[in-house]
């Protein structure tokens, strides 16, 4: 039930859930397990679902073998921007903190897993866009989390954006 008000509370009222997420003391490995095992796991079994079974495109045993590559590579890619938000802190004023910068990687991809619900009917993959609301949540999430100047925000979710695109864009091509 956790997850489920967690979601709700980053989804429609950012501005109020970043100042209890700082203040979460849990340990990452939590967030992993009890939030990113989880959500992202909502778009590759839907694109599964929609490639393999639904419209037919990828034979069962790769649409399967691709799935799990891409569900534990996501993993992966949470840290690697975790680690960027971490060590562009200082270059925005802010302050460094691993433990705020994977928050924020976890939580501003919340709209992008949910998203991936529409992998399940072939033809909607272009509904995926409405996880650009997760550049906004990152936005607003930055001030609070990494003490960040609001002018700095901008600048600084732009930089975390365009690094973030890089490992999605090898990972679209693996």
């Amino acid at each position: 039930m956790l997850l489920l008000e967690r979601v709700k509370a980053i989804m429609m009222s950012p501005h109020t859930a970043w100042p209890a997420i700082e203040k979460d003391t849990d340990h990452p490995s939590v967030l992993f397990v009890n939030y990113v095992a989880i959500l992202a796991a909502i778009p590759e079994v839907a694109n599964f679902i929609g490639q393999s079974i639904v419209g037919g495109y990828r034979p069962v045993l790769s649409g399967l073998l691709r799935a799990v590559v891409v569900y534990v590579a996501a993993f992966g890619v949470i840290y690697l921007i975790a680690c960027v938000i971490d060590v562009l802190a200082p270059r925005f004023g802010g302050r460094k903190y691993f433990s705020n910068a994977l928050k924020l990687a976890v939580y501003s991809h919340t709209p992008l897993w949910l998203a991936g619900i529409f992998l399940m009917v072939p033809g909607l993959s272009f509904l995926l866009l409405l996880g650009v609301y997760g550049v906004y949540l990152l936005w607003v999430g930055l001030p609070p989390m990494m003490q960040v100047q609001k002018g700095q925000a901008i600048p600084y979710a732009i930089a975390v954006t365009a690094c973030a695109l890089i490992p999605a864009l090898v990972l679209s091509i693996v």
